[in-house]
C-alpha cells in the first residue's frame, strides 16, 4: 500500500484527529484484514515505516521445542527450533519469526475488506472525539433544529456535528415541535449506538434546565454573585427556585426577577408559560420551610426527623396546599421534608403546644 503514510495525514487533518491516533487504527484495520483473509486464528502484526511511508503487515510464527507437536498440527503458528534456526541462528525458543505479508497479491477482495476496515475504525475515532467533546457539555444547555418527530413523538434534532433525540417522556406536557424549529433542551447524557451511531439525549423537564436558563438570563449567577441552591419542578405546571446572595448589596430574588418581572418572563417563556417562585435560601430549616410555602403566611414549624409540621391560619390553608396541591408538593421536594399542615386554634395546634415549637418570629429574632 504506496503512501499510506499522506493518507494518515490527510485523514487526521480532514477529520480533526490526531495523526497517532489515526495511525493506530489504520494498522489495526490491516491486521484485521490479515486475519480475515488468510486466518482468523493466525497472529499478524503492523508496521508504519516513516521513510518510503508505507504500512508493512507481518505474520508472526512462535518459535517452540523440537518436537512439539504444534508445529505440526498449526505450522502457520509454530515453528521448531531447528528449522527456525535454517532462517535465524540467533533465534531461541519462545522468539517469535516473521513473515511479510504481501497486500497486493492477496487479491480484490482482501482490497474491498481492508477500505472497509479503515472506514469503520476511522469512524470509530470521529464517534470517539465527538463522544468526548460533548461529554464535557453534559449538564449545559444546547440548541439544535428539528429534522423529524418520529412515530413514538420523539424529537429529533440536528446538532453541528451530531444528532440529538430529545424524548416524549422529557418534553414539557402541551409542547410540540416540527422540522425547521430551533429546540433548547439540557444535554442530558451522550450515547454511542450500534444503530443510530453517536447522538445526544436531551432534555426540557429537568430542573437543570431550569437553572442553566436562569443563568443565562441573571447576570449575578453568572458571575457567582447569587447562587441558585435548589430547584423543584413540576415541568410546563410550576417551579421553586431557592437563591442566595453573597453581597449584602444584592437581593436574589429581586435579581432573578428582574425589573417588571422581564427576566423570570423570558424564562417562563421558553418553559411554556411555567409559573416559576423564587425564594430566598435559608440554610435554617424552618424559616426555609416556610419561605417554601409561599404565598401563604406561616404561623410556627417544627421540625421533627424527616416531618416538618407547619401550623398556619385557617384562611391561608389553602394557599399553602395550591391548586391540586401544586404548592405543598413543590414545598416538599424543594425542602427534602414531608410538610404536615395544622390550622392555628385546631385541636392538633393544641397538642403541638405540649412540646416546645420554634415560631418565625423566634428564628428572626435570633
Amino acid at each position: 500500500m504506496e503512501k499510506i503514510g499522506d493518507i494518515i495525514d490527510s485523514i487526521a487533518h480532514e477529520k480533526g484527529l490526531s495523526v497517532e491516533k489515526v495511525t493506530e487504527a489504520i494498522k489495526r484495520a490491516f491486521v484485521n484484514t490479515a486475519k480475515r483473509v488468510l486466518g482468523e486464528d493466525l497472529e499478524f502484526e503492523a508496521e508504519l515505516d516513516e521513510k518510503s511511508k508505507k504500512i508493512n503487515v507481518y505474520q508472526k510464527v512462535l518459535v517452540v521445542k523440537d518436537g512439539d507437536e504444534r508445529a505440526k498440527e498449526e505450522p502457520e503458528r509454530y515453528i521448531t527450533l531447528n528449522e527456525a534456526k535454517e532462517i535465524d541462528p540467533n533465534v531461541e525458543v519462545g522468539d517469535e519469526l516473521r513473515y511479510a505479508v504481501e497486500f497486493e497479491k492477496l487479491g480484490r477482495t482482501a482490497a474491498m475488506r481492508l477500505h472497509n476496515e479503515i472506514e469503520y475504525h476511522i469512524q470509530r475515532l470521529i464517534e470517539e472525539q465527538l463522544f468526548e467533546k460533548y461529554k464535557q457539555k453534559v449538564g449545559t444547555i444546547i440548541s439544535g433544529t428539528v429534522t423529524r418527530v418520529d412515530e413514538d413523538e420523539n424529537t429529533w434534532v440536528e446538532i453541528d456535528e451530531v444528532k440529538g433525540v430529545l424524548p416524549k417522556r422529557y418534553r414539557i406536557k402541551g409542547e410540540y415541535f416540527k422540522p425547521g424549529d430551533v429546540v433548547k433542551a439540557i444535554l442530558k447524557r451522550v450515547i454511542i449506538d450500534k444503530t443510530y451511531g453517536i447522538y445526544l439525549e436531551l432534555s426540557r423537564t429537568t430542573p437543570k434546565f431550569l437553572e442553566e436558563l436562569l443563568k443565562l438570563e441573571v447576570p449575578e449567577i453568572k458571575d457567582e454573585l447569587v447562587t441558585i441552591e435548589k430547584v423543584a419542578r413540576i415541568p410546563g405546571e410550576r417551579a421553586k427556585v431557592a437563591v442566595a446572595s453573597h453581597s449584602p448589596k444584592i437581593d436574589p430574588v429581586g435579581a432573578c426577577v428582574g425589573v417588571k418581572g422581564v427576566r423570570i418572563n423570558a424564562v417562563s417563556k421558553e418553559l411554556k408559560g411555567e409559573s416559576i417562585d423564587c425564594i430566598e435560601y435559608s440554610p435554617i430549616p424552618e424559616i426555609f420551610v416556610a419561605r417554601s410555602l409561599s404565598p401563604a403566611i406561616i404561623t410556627s414549624v417544627k421540625i421533627e426527623g424527616e416531618k416538618a409540621i407547619v401550623t398556619l391560619p385557617a384562611d391561608q390553608k389553602s394557599k399553602a396546599i395550591g391548586k391540586s396541591g401544586i404548592n405543598i408538593r413543590l414545598a416538599s421536594m424543594l425542602t427534602g421534608y414531608e410538610i404536615e399542615l395544622v390550622e392555628k386554634g385546631s385541636l392538633a395546634e393544641e397538642k403541638e403546644k405540649e412540646e416546645p415549637t420554634i415560631t418565625l418570629h423566634d428564628l428572626f429574632k435570633e
